[in-house]
């Protein structure tokens, strides 16, 4: 009897649907055409069955019974839009909704909406951010960016302002997934730490989850960066210049073929690029920076030849070509090319870049609850290092990606599956302090499938998931099952849950030692064989792994104000690095180590009318265990809190004002036991070993970074004026400060010469933005 159960539960689901009706479709914006993300969608009489846009504006509603419907949508800054449809048995019915700005934003359809998607999304360990939250940070040079406002997120660290890298909940940056439209973006951060690779004008979207993620992610073991682009402007030309002591940028989208409400058919571009001043403006608007003990490179041995200038240059190019069909389907065309280089004389050159192109595309069928969507793309990504040794570092890696994802949109339930395929090829080579050279030239490929199913319920939402992840080169398959849930207590407290196995095979030349490293190579996995930490027993695997498990709790106090809470735990019970130690060719050239990141965010989020508040405390231990010893690595940052506050006001909401204020507690280091003369013996005929003067060699104590450093506190604010001179037209200017009140922010100490050297210092700036 039981052989014929499934079978019959599929016909008898199968006539269900055929009984009912589909509605979907995708809610635009009327001036631009661009896709409106997070609307809601309601349907009148009936508040069971509704609906939220996903970050393309689209939506599906399951399972109606046939008759006439009254479909209501709102959104924050838009006005509401109400409209009817006639919906017959077994069909499935697309609608475009067009809606207008508002002249009069009202904060109520934002809150409503974010309520609703808060109750029927999981949402745990994931951040979704748009390009407005971005820029009402006040940030560095009155440039807003991805990179700077990352770090207001809980559970994100900054090492520095030079150089720096992003730890999330205690992961290493090669364990944090970036992703551009689709495409693995492998160095996202330019050398000077405040700017990324990604425009801010250009994004949609960003999720950020740091930890816990679905199955649809896969190959990195702590946190995913998901950034998606937006399309061109469907309707006019227009764009963005702009200019500031740190960079120039500009933007020019539009339509090739223009879109017309009454059908969806259209194809728009949009191009980007922004390129660094503050290799020439430094010298005389930052002299006193060059000068002073503020960056590494500003030394007083005239010999060197240092630069007066900050001596950071990037450039930034994007490119995107969209082809949108009238039922939602879509194409979108795209390539980059970002470049960073510095030159500090006579210490360090380096350079890299990062090319690449591809497309992805949505497909909407119109007799299907099935929509698909897929990426495929090319990357290059290529660094080299010349420090004053002379020993070069390279760095090489060119990868192939391509994913196909299917989703099914059912009654309060919806089922996503699919297939991605990664390969690459690695070019690396370092030569080691004491003169060992280590190269590894390789090539390999990664196959994954994945399945989720999310399942609304009456209070609970759950969405389990799993991953199979086969790595050719390593010979394995990773089984990952992963599973998310939600509770909703009361219309205000919501409980939440995730976790999950995760695995990588793909090592950087960053070490968790590192204070400051610029140079950001990768390799692939080790094929050579692996000894478990300090020992010579031969590990089971050669892949990197780890286990996520997160709880979470949200109270909604009052109708303006939100409290999140989330402890988490993330066991690394495999960790590869180079072994940089080396000390003849017989050693290992790799090492592995165990870790472990624990911790709780809090965050609380005000939002009413003009206002806007942000607060967010951590506390989180991280430790990596080398065999040896237990020790924590250089961004164990116990205690971090983030305060945001940004304010509007003036007739026409033309002035907004914004203050961030960060306190941190001191990284580890390791502590220094004494000096030595450090005489190779390499000419002993010629030296004299009693009056010889040799360079000066440091004795480091035995306990791995057993030093703290001071704690870390800073102020940034800035005021921006926007003028409008039409519908269209505006000027922004933008006043900024850094490090308002000039705070000491130790970045480290030169153990040799004990040169204290410092994070930014005071840094005013005034930039200018012109809209049409």
């Amino acid at each position: 009897m039981k052989k014929f159960l499934v079978p019959l539960l599929f016909l008898a689901n199968t006539w269900l649907v055929a009984q009912n009706a589909t509605l979907r479709g995708n809610v635009y914006d009327e001036e631009t055409g661009n896709p409106i993300g997070y609307a809601v969608i309601s349907i009148a009489n009936n508040p069971a069955q509704g609906a939220i846009t996903d970050p393309s504006g689209f939506f599906s509603i399951a399972n109606l019974n046939p008759g006439k419907y009254q479909i209501n949508i709102s959104y924050l800054g838009y006005e509401n839009a109400s409209f009817e449809r006639e919906l017959t048995a077994g069909s499935i019915n697309y609608q475009r909704f067009l809606l207008k700005p508002a002249a009069i934003q009202l904060e109520e359809v934002d809150i409503s909406g974010r309520r609703s998607q808060a109750r029927s999304q999981i949402q745990i360990s994931k951040l979704s951010v748009s390009p407005k939250q971005i820029r009402s940070l006040p940030s560095t040079g009155g440039e807003a960016d991805v990179a700077q406002y990352l770090t207001v997120i809980p559970g994100v660290v900054s090492s520095g302002d030079q150089g720096g890298q992003l730890y999330i909940r205690g992961g290493s940056p090669v364990q944090n997934k970036m992703l551009l439209d689709g495409m693995i973006i492998y160095n996202p951060f330019h050398s000077i730490g405040l700017f990324s690779v990604f425009e801010t004008e250009t994004i949609r979207n960003m999720d950020v989850y740091t930890g816990g993620y679905n199955a649809e992610y896969g190959g990195r073991i702590s946190a995913v960066v998901d950034i998606k682009t937006r399309e061109g402007n469907r309707k006019r030309l227009s764009g963005l210049v702009s200019a500031s002591p740190f960079q120039a940028k500009a933007l020019i989208e539009g339509p090739i073929k223009p879109l017309k409400n009454e059908n969806g058919n259209s194809i728009s571009f949009l191009f980007t690029g922004k390129h660094a001043l503050i290799d020439q403006t430094s010298r005389s608007l930052y002299s006193y920076a060059v000068d002073s003990n503020y960056y590494s490179f500003a030394q007083k041995d005239t010999s060197l030849s240092v630069a007066k200038s900050l001596p950071f240059r990037y450039t930034d190019l994007y490119g995107k070509l969209s082809f949108n069909a009238e039922n939602g389907s879509k194409l979108d065309l795209f390539g980059f090319n970002f470049r960073d280089q510095f030159n500090f004389a006579g210490l360090a050159k380096l350079d890299w870049t990062s090319t690449g192109g591809g497309g992805n595309f949505t497909l909407i069928p119109n007799n299907s609850n099935v929509v698909l969507n897929g990426t495929v793309g090319f990357s290059n990504y290529n660094i080299a290092l010349l420090e004053k040794d002379g020993a070069p570092r390279q760095s090489g890696i060119s990868t192939y990606n391509a994913n196909l994802n299917f989703t099914y949109y059912g009654n309060r339930n919806q089922v996503s599956y699919g297939f991605e395929f990664v390969g690459f090829n690695t070019d690396f080579r370092f030569r080691n302090l004491v003169g060992l050279s280590f190269a590894q030239e390789d090539f390999t490929s990664e196959l994954a499938g994945y399945a989720k199913y999310r399942q609304e319920l009456k209070n609970l939402v759950l969405e389990p998931g799993f991953r199979v992840h086969y790595y050719a080169s390593q010979s394995r398959m990773s089984l990952e099952p992963r599973l998310g849930l939600k509770y909703n207590a009361t219309d205000f407290l919501r409980f939440k849950a995730a976790g999950g196995v995760y695995a990588q095979n793909l090592v950087s030349t960053v070490n968790d030692l590192d204070v400051v490293n610029f140079f950001v190579g990768f390799l692939a996995g080790p094929e050579e064989s692996l000894f478990k930490p300090n020992s010579r027993t031969p590990v089971d695997h050669r892949l990197q792994k780890a286990w996520h498990a997160v709880l979470g709790m949200e109270i909604d106090l009052g109708q303006y104000l939100e409290f999140n809470v989330e402890p988490y735990w993330k066991q690394f019970t495999q960790l590869i690095n180079i072994n940089r130690n080396k000390l003849n060719a017989q050693d290992p050239n790799y090492i592995t180590e165990t870790g472990e990141a624990y911790g709780i965010d809090f965050t609380l989020r005000y939002s009413r009318g003009n206002w806007y508040h942000w607060g967010t405390y951590s506390y989180a231990k991280v430790n990596r265990n080398d065999g040896i010893q237990e020790y924590p690595p250089v961004f164990d940052r116990r205690h971090n809190i983030n305060l945001l506050s940004t304010y509007r006001f003036g007739g026409q909401k033309q002035w907004e004002a914004s203050a961030r204020w960060n306190i941190g507690s001191g990284f580890p280091f390791t502590q220094t036991r004494g000096f030595y003369q450090d005489n190779p013996y390499n000419n002993l005929l010629q030296t004299n070993i009693l009056t010889g003067n040799f360079p000066l060699g440091i004795l480091l104590s035995d306990k791995i970074n057993g030093g703290r450093l001071s704690w870390f506190h800073r102020l940034d604010a800035s005021l921006k004026y926007t003028a409008k001179f039409s519908r269209y037209a505006a000027l922004e200017i933008t006043a900024s400060v850094t490090n308002v009140y000039n705070r000491e922010n130790v970045f480290y100490v030169d153990r040799v010469t004990n040169r204290r050297v410092n994070q930014l210092p005071f840094l005013p700036s005034l930039a200018a933005a012109v809209r049409f």
